[in-house]
């Protein structure tokens, strides 16, 4: 009994030190003053109405939200292939392939962000939104592939193989049986892959010119600056995008099972 009281007061220890933060910001963004305060002397929205008069986080966030989606399934389109061939092949090779993959993981993002500027510049897509998106896809490709490699290794190769004695070919048992099947998997990694692009400072920094700047640069280049509440009303926005996200993923298709990419039942 004592244990269990302990394990839940802990977690509750946790769940408030990891929400302590965003409840600051968020109650920061609502305050009437020129300079960050918390608790707030009052409630205003004077910090949200500035963000429609400063269009360069505006445009920074439409930036990063068609950055998020092209990379997420571009990394998509290659982790599929890719966990096919290492969750289902015996080959010489296949951990020196899958630790290939995974290396985005294990590499400081500093040190990414450098190789990918001089990679850039070498084949002619410095500052191009091409190169950065190449770039992204590359970084977040890990996630995308850890969790269709466990769609994959759950699935049962009984349907498979019975569709195969009924005559289908080798394109027709993906589309109609394999892809179904992964397709939890698949989301899931995408929408971690969608979150992290969203939110990627580090390398941004190295390869963005002025008309590819992301909305996480643009908050870093503003508090370098100045420090004002405009940011925290920037970054509560962020967040509400972000609650709701969850709240329709978890509505039409559940959020629990789409992150360990079990299928809706």
């Amino acid at each position: 009994m004592r244990n269990g009281v302990f394990a839940k007061l802990c977690c509750l220890v946790f769940a408030a030190f990891m929400l302590a933060p965003i409840v600051v910001v968020v109650g920061v963004s609502f305050t009437p003053t020129g300079f960050l305060e918390f608790p707030p002397s009052g409630i205003s929205l004077r910090w949200f109405r500035a963000i429609l008069d400063a269009p360069e986080f505006i445009d920074g966030g439409w930036i990063s939200l068609k950055l998020g989606v092209i990379s997420a399934t571009l990394a998509a389109v290659i982790a599929v292939p890719a966990a096919l061939a290492i969750g289902r092949g015996r080959f010489r090779g296949r951990e020196a392939l899958l630790a290939l993959f995974m290396s985005p993981l294990m590499v400081p993002t500093v040190v990414l962000g450098i190789a990918f500027l001089r990679f850039l510049t070498v084949v002619g897509l410095s500052g191009t939104f091409t190169g950065l998106a190449l770039c992204h896809a590359v970084i977040i490709l890990p996630f995308v592939l850890r969790l269709v490699l466990a769609s994959i290794s759950g699935l049962d190769r009984a349907t498979e193989r019975a569709a195969e004695s009924l005559g289908a070919g080798g394109w027709t048992v993906f589309r109609r049986v394999t892809l179904p099947a992964i397709v939890p998997g698949i989301l899931g990694g995408w929408v971690l892959a969608f979150i992290t692009s969203f939110d990627e400072l580090t390398v941004s920094v190295f390869i963005v010119n002025p008309s590819t700047t992301t909305l996480p640069v643009r908050l870093y280049s503003h508090i370098a600056q100045t420090t004002d509440p405009l940011v925290a009303s920037v970054s509560t926005v962020t967040i509400l995008f972000t609650v709701v996200l969850m709240i329709v993923v978890d509505r039409f298709y559940g959020l629990d099972r789409l992150l360990i990419g079990e299928g809706k039942k």
